[in-house]
């Protein structure tokens, strides 16, 4: 994780502030305004208020993570981040006194399990495990937790394990923290590991993931040969799938009591609350929580630099890449704040020194590099993948010579300020959001980081000059000792096929409550009133000539500008537009390189994008409010004088081409293709390849009157900063080509989707331990905004949470996924029709289970009031306290016109919510969903996969990977 650094100076000191009741520490010139408190128990208290809504992003961090594992259950930190889900003695469950013996003795039999190496005898004991788990399971409340999130209105449930950390978040509306606080304290002191051997075929399900993803292997790779010694190298957060297979709930009771104490976690918050309040309600919840006085952390070894090359290899099924890699200090270290400066010298994607020397003139496919911030200890790493005619070798030398340029400071003078006036205005982006400003707090905890020292490292960032990159440089970086680790194609050998296990699934009870959840359910808060913005009269609009709407928002937070033009015209008019967003960076003038475009626009502190759709392209430019002028003078002059050298354009096709083969051996992109292919038939790879074909067969000057032609058509210019309405008007009027006539030429839809008419089974090839299983059911009813209110209950109800029919099925209680959704999706445009939706990852022999479940679930949807009414309350929750702010009022704006609405349509969805029941869903699901004709999409292992099951069920067509992709 890269350092954020702060935009203002600060001393390196703190005061004490007595602004209320509590004495907090802060510190001088911190732009947050950050208040910390510590309890008498040791726990840390993180906060920084902000207005917009009526919200707090809240983060748990125990500064605990994979590299804490017991070394022979690995994997445990991130399988107890998961069980911390499950419940308490108060949650989760109908009689904690009766559940409590049928728990203990699945923790008895999990310990004999691990012990026993005779087949037979492991799956005897494992059949008891499930016996007696399905027993205890009738006790149990599943997703518990989900339900009080839920009622509470809380939003983005979720949590987090990395070597150094495990975090839990939560989004809250700011008149639930009592109740928040009250869940989390009972949860973090008294958690019962309810649920667990269906939990851990869930993580085993995460664990196959893994290993379809060429970017973990080698991240784990990296660790595990630069620190051979430390835990960051012997164990994996996952951990492996021997230890997975053989957990110990023992284990995981012991360390709990060990790190999950108060002296060992931070509360980060940001958002609308008052601190004195929030500390008096943290203090009455977790003030009683016992430190651990004798907490202690083991000294860890620490690794050298690399004295001679070491090269390692990792197999995986995708392209192959090269990564080079140097050992950096940990995070805490002050020599971080140079090597972040050199980091954004080296690759800021723009005028680094691997932008100018290897991605402009395109010697190789990608290339890059970055710093791996961790709290014991960092590393520098370098990463290329090779063109057409490339060896991973010659990708190596190229990268190698950056770091002989960067140390012998081959660059220009001006890189360094430029990148720490970049780093800046970075900075301020992060002010808008709550999560951004609570991610710092964790960051600063976790790496030991006092935040004092976070908020000075601006001081200390202004300081930082071209010597001192190079000294960095020469100090870390060695062209001739360092780690080179090739991800080379194949079939790791490594990877172990195991079959599934018997589950009994487990009961759901979804009508049954704790007292605990009634007591939140019940208990008073002040409702907070929604605020909806009408975009008729809440929205300064004005109209350049040619009917063209110019929208004004204002920014009150910094001084961020960001300036769009939406364009109506997209690729099904101009294929090639489908590639103007790829050639930006090789875009110049008739007097200006593209080199010295880039180097423009950086030191500006700007940037530009030009990003194409079906049917519109958005031009964005986003930067320093101060430098708009000169920025959109720049951009206009790009375009409109745009030049495209013959050698850029053909370095570019060869790229795509290479890039499209690669595809090929990327699991999410055939995935991405199939569900392309089931929702239009062989329209879409023929389209692909057309797109392709044209783009080979263009000229320079062509492509760069593609770019100009989008001036030519209708647009609406949003500009959302500091600046006065009259003084940006005048601005883009003066530096900007507005057509008084635009055109209406554009195409809008090219080919139409599928209508299922017998249940189909389309089976494209990967070879993979998990598939991917999608289905569509194209309903072919047009968008109608009547129909709001009940598909958003619908789907809310039905597939969209962890508290959710789906979820509960799926992987709750079936064990069948990591995760799994399904819904009905709302047309992307006013013209098109609704589609029923569903997904699924999961081991190729749960594949008929899966599609069991589903139509079971789907085609006979389980009824619960109590589920019901938590997703009414969940929704009229989250609708309350959301707000459209910032630079989302723009694009929501543009949705809202799309289908000629004046507000959002969570307007329509607050005011029937208290109407519908039941029956509402019942009878739209009748109508709608019911035994529905699919089109399925299962990319898989096809030798693995039982076809004459699939047979009884539908028609198979079993698809090549040519066929989906078109080429």
């Amino acid at each position: 994780m890269k350092r954020i650094c702060f935009f203002l100076g600060a001393l390196l000191c703190t005061v004490a502030l007595f602004a209320g009741k509590y004495e907090y520490r802060t510190v001088p010139n911190d732009p947050l305004n950050t208040k910390i408190y510590t309890l008498p128990n040791g726990l840390q208290i993180f906060m920084s208020v902000n207005k917009d809504e009526p919200r707090i992003q809240t983060y748990i961090a125990v500064r605990v993570g994979g590299k804490n594992d017991p070394i022979e259950t690995t994997g445990l930190a991130h399988y107890f981040e998961h069980l911390m889900f499950k419940g308490t003695e108060q949650f989760g469950t109908q009689d904690y006194a009766k559940e409590k013996p049928l728990l203990d003795q699945i923790e008895n039999l999990f310990e004999v399990y691990r012990q026993t190496t005779d087949s037979a005898a492991r799956r005897e004991i494992y059949r008891q495990i499930d016996s007696v788990s399905y027993v205890a399971s009738t006790i149990a409340i599943p997703n518990e937790y989900d339900k009080l999130m839920a009622a509470i209105g809380a939003n983005g449930t979720n949590a987090f394990t990395s070597y150094d950390v495990t975090c839990y978040v939560e989004d809250i509306p700011s008149n639930q923290i009592e109740n928040w606080a009250r869940i989390q304290a009972d949860r973090f002191e008294h958690p019962v590991l309810r649920g667990f051997h269906t939990e851990l075929e869930t993580i085993y399900e995460e664990k196959n993931m893994s290993l379809t993803r060429d970017g973990r292997k080698v991240y784990e790779k990296l660790l595990a040969t630069l620190y051979p010694s430390h835990p960051y190298g012997r164990q994996t957060v996952l951990g492996t799938q021997e230890h997975l297979k053989n957990p110990s709930i023992t284990n995981v009771k012991n360390y709990h009591s060990k790190w999950y104490v108060p002296n060992n976690m931070a509360i980060a918050l940001s958002g609308d609350f008052d601190p004195d309040h929030m500390v008096d309600i943290i203090s009455k919840y977790f003030g009683h929580l016992k430190p651990n006085p004798n907490l202690t952390r083991p000294a860890l070894p620490t690794e050298g630099a690399f004295t001679e090359p070491v090269s390692v290899e990792v197999l995986g099924l995708e392209a192959e890449n090269v990564n080079l890699a140097w050992r950096l200090p940990a995070a805490a270290h002050e020599d971080m704040i140079a090597l972040e400066v050199l980091d954004n010298v080296m690759n800021n994607g723009n005028t680094g020194i691997i932008d100018m020397n290897i991605s402009l003139p395109q010697l190789t496919l990608t290339s890059g590099a970055y710093v791996m911030e961790m709290a014991d200890g960092s590393a520098y790493v370098m990463y290329g993948m090779p063109k057409e005619g490339q060896t991973l070798d010659d990708v190596r030398e190229i990268l190698i010579e950056q770091i002989r340029k960067l140390r012998a400071g081959d660059f220009p003078d001006e890189l360094v300020p430029a990148v720490i006036n970049n780093l800046k205005r970075n900075r301020q982006f992060s002010l808008f959001n709550n999560s951004s400003r609570a991610d710092l707090y964790v960051d600063a905890f976790v790496n030991g980081v006092d935040w004092a020292d976070e908020v000075a490292d601006m001081d200390k960032l202004d300081k930082v000059t071209k010597a001192d990159v190079v000294a960095m440089a020469n100090k870390y970086l060695d062209p001739d000792n360092f780690l080179t680790l090739y991800k080379r194609q194949g079939q790791d050998p490594n990877e172990l096929k195991i079959a599934k296990p018997e589950l009994t699934p487990i009961a759901t009870n979804r009508d049954v409550a704790s007292d605990f959840l009634l007591e939140i359910q019940n208990s008073p808060v002040v409702p907070i009133e929604p605020v909806f913005v009408d975009y008729t009269t809440d929205v300064v609009k004005s109209v350049f000539p040619g009917n063209n709407e110019f929208i004004y928002i204002e920014n009150k937070t910094n001084d961020i500008f960001s300036l769009d033009f939406y364009y109506e015209v997209g690729s099904y008019t101009y294929p090639l537009l489908s590639y103007i967003g790829g050639l930006t960076d090789y875009l110049g003038t008739k007097d200006m390189t593209p080199e010295q475009v880039k180097n423009e626009f950086y030191k500006l502190a700007c940037d530009i994008s030009i990003s194409t759709g079906n049917e519109r392209t958005t031009v964005n430019i986003t930067g320093l409010s101060e430098n708009m002028p000169q920025a959109l003078k720049l951009l206009e002059k790009v375009i409109t004088d745009a030049v495209i050298s013959p050698e850029a354009l053909k370095g570019y096709v060869e790229r795509i081409e290479k890039s499209r083969e690669n595809n090929k051996q990327n699991q999410s992109q055939n995935f991405s293709r199939l569900n392309s292919y089931i929702f239009y038939g062989d329209a879409a790879p023929k389209y692909s390849k057309a797109t392709f074909d044209a783009l080979k067969s263009a000229t320079p000057e062509s492509l760069a009157d593609a770019i100009r032609h989008i001036f030519l058509y209708p647009q609406t210019i949003i500009y959302f900063g500091n600046d006065s309405m009259a003084n940006v008007a005048q601005v883009v009027a003066e530096n900007h080509y507005i057509s008084e006539a635009p055109r209406t030429d554009a195409v809008k839809d090219l080919f139409s989707l599928n209508m299922p008419k017998e249940t189909t089974f389309f089976i494209a090839p990967y070879d993979a331990k998990q598939l991917y299983m999608s289905g569509m059911a194209n309903r072919g009813d047009i968008y109608n905004p009547e129909l709001i209110p009940v598909i958003t209950l619908y789907n809310e109800y039905f597939g969209g949470s962890m508290n959710a029919i789906v979820f509960q099925e799926m992987r709750e209680s079936r064990s069948l996924a990591y995760s799994a959704w399904a819904g009905m999706g709302s047309p992307a445009k006013p013209y098109l029709p609704y589609n029923y939706r569903l997904q699924i990852a999961t081991q190729n022999d749960k594949l008929m289970d899966a599609i069991n479940a589903f139509n079971e679930i789907i085609n006979d949807m389980p009824q619960s009031e109590s589920a019901l009414e938590l997703a009414k309350m969940g929704l009229d929750s989250r609708i309350r306290t959301e707000r459209t702010i910032n630079n989302q009022i723009g694009y929501e704006y543009m949705k809202a016109r799309d289908f000629n609405r004046q507000h959002s349509p969570n307007k329509e969805v607050f005011e029937a919510l208290p109407g519908m029941t039941m029956e509402t869903l019942t009878d739209y699901q009748t109508k709608n969903v019911k035994d529905g004709v699919y089109y399925y999409g299962i990319l898989g292992k096809i030798e693995d996969l039982d076809i004459p099951a699939l047979e009884k069920l539908g028609k198979v067509v079993i698809l090549t990977t040519e066929d989906i992709f078109g080429y």
